[in-house]
């Protein structure tokens, strides 16, 4: 028998889902929190309760396995306590603090599954802050969530897998897609091949999401140089940059990323160990193979503890619950070892064809020796790259902390999550560094903006 617990999971996405299935099925009882108003998270988004679109219309081929999540838990109601629309903003040992319906409150826990998903990586572009230029995930999150596009011309721009799945997307729900403009080149995929067939599936589909739009008009362009947004109250084009020379193509929406990037806030907060991902550049908790983080009792999965896609996080979902139980045993029945040594198995085809996705789609490391000082990098303080820069190089500043400290990049309401990347690729750029030697934003409560309420004073000689 298990001692009793407290188990929290944060995040009902694929990791979340499968994490409590598990728990459950070993007999708790565990807290589910979602910052969403119904499970499924990003990449299973279910549309409002009276959205009329089927699911193989919304999700494609992956109608069976939103179904799966969904349905699951539904079932799973009754047997935990699920309480959507509530945001974990900090995390103590032993203790979240959380706000739902502009209340905030805590939660205990004796055991923390942190599920918290990836948000777009993006590097900007002269004009990004122009009216009509989203995220790939918020050009997704429209179609999905309010069946709608986010224009009426769209062009898809950055690169990844996500690139080519939104440009199918939109294009099946009748939406006009006038350019799929990708930094990686023919060669970088065909290199990757080898490594990518390692989930021959998930390959299969890609090659038929980049056929079907090509059949259907599409134009694709690979080793693009993106420019500049045109337009000024709206969107009205964009310029980028090829072996042919300075292009240009009219539209009023364009849907930027370029991969995603894990969300790390609380595990920092919690005081998880970091280190520096090369294959996916950036910064990550440490976890070992099933999902334990270095602190006690605190175990990741999915996406929040580096990108491996939705299946991969459904499995490590599930293993990293199946650790938590056996860690509370101390030890694996026997139905539970063999299904933990195939989860490992899976798990570790996934990292090698994550390998070969990094190989296909790379970073554009020279994003920021292009970058302009006039470029704006932090929409919310209104910071340039240009300002970075006179910044670092006055103050002798070679890390990002301090960079944030001096020049308030970061300091918005996404704190760091739109232009942190950014932020860290002109500071390793302009100061000489490996981008891995200039650190990383540390996360701070609250992870996202809460509101407050000040009570007005008294009024002179008004009665009480």
């Amino acid at each position: 028998m298990i001692a009793p617990m407290q188990v929290v999971i944060v995040g009902a996405g694929p990791a979340g889902v499968r994490a409590a299935q598990t728990l459950v099925r070993h007999g708790l009882r565990p807290t589910v929190l979602d910052e969403s108003g119904r499970w499924g998270g990003q990449i299973y988004r279910q549309p409002p309760p009276n959205f009329e679109r089927s699911k193989k219309t919304l999700y494609g081929f992956d109608a069976g396995r939103a179904e799966s999540i969904h349905s699951t838990m539904n079932g799973l109601l009754a047997h935990l306590d699920y309480q959507p629309d509530t945001l974990v903003w900090n995390a103590e040992g032993g203790q979240l603090d959380v706000l739902r319906e502009g209340q905030t409150s805590t939660v205990a826990y004796t055991h923390l599954i942190l599920a918290t998903g990836a948000t777009d990586r993006v590097l900007p572009l002269p004009g990004w802050t122009t009216p009509g230029v989203f995220t790939l995930g918020g050009t997704q999150v429209a179609l999905k969530f309010q069946g709608c596009s986010i224009g009426q011309r769209v062009v898809l721009m950055g690169t990844g897998p996500l690139l080519y799945l939104i440009a199918y997307q939109y294009a099946k729900a009748g939406a006009v897609v006038v350019g799929v403009l990708d930094t990686a080149v023919l060669t970088d995929q065909i290199v990757a091949l080898p490594a990518m067939l390692q989930q021959p599936g998930v390959l299969a589909k890609g090659l038929y999401y980049v056929g079907w739009l090509r059949a259907h008009g599409v134009p694709l362009h690979s080793g693009v140089q993106p420019v500049r947004v045109l337009g000024d109250s709206r969107v009205s084009g964009v310029v980028w940059r090829d072996g042919r020379g300075e292009q240009t193509v009219a539209c009023d929406a364009i849907g930027i990323g370029y991969g995603l990037r894990s969300e790390t806030q609380l595990a920092d907060i919690l005081g998880c160990r970091f280190y520096f991902d090369d294959m996916q550049r950036g910064w990550l908790p440490e976890r070992d193979d099933v999902g334990r983080a270095s602190v006690s009792g605190v175990y990741l999965a999915g996406d929040g503890a580096g990108t491996l896609g939705a299946d991969a996080a459904e499995w490590a979902g599930e293993r990293a619950a199946l650790a938590l139980v056996a860690d509370a045993q101390g030890s694996f029945e026997s139905a539970d070892t063999a299904r933990a040594f195939m989860l490992d198995a899976k798990l570790a085809r996934s990292r090698r064809f994550r390998v070969g996705l990094e190989r296909a789609f790379p970073f554009p490391v020279h994003w920021a020796a292009q970058a302009p000082d006039e470029l704006v990098i932090c929409r919310c303080e209104e910071i340039t790259a240009g300002d970075l820069r006179r910044t670092a190089q006055a103050t002798g500043t070679v890390e990002l902390n301090r960079l944030k400290a001096l020049s308030r990049v970061g300091m918005g309401r996404c704190q760091g999550r739109m232009c942190g990347v950014a932020a860290a690729e002109i500071l390793a750029q302009c100061t000489g560094q490996p981008v891995r030697m200039v650190g990383r934003l540390r996360g701070q409560a609250p992870v996202k903006p809460i509101p407050f309420t000040v009570s007005e004073p008294p009024v002179p000689g008004a009665c009480s």
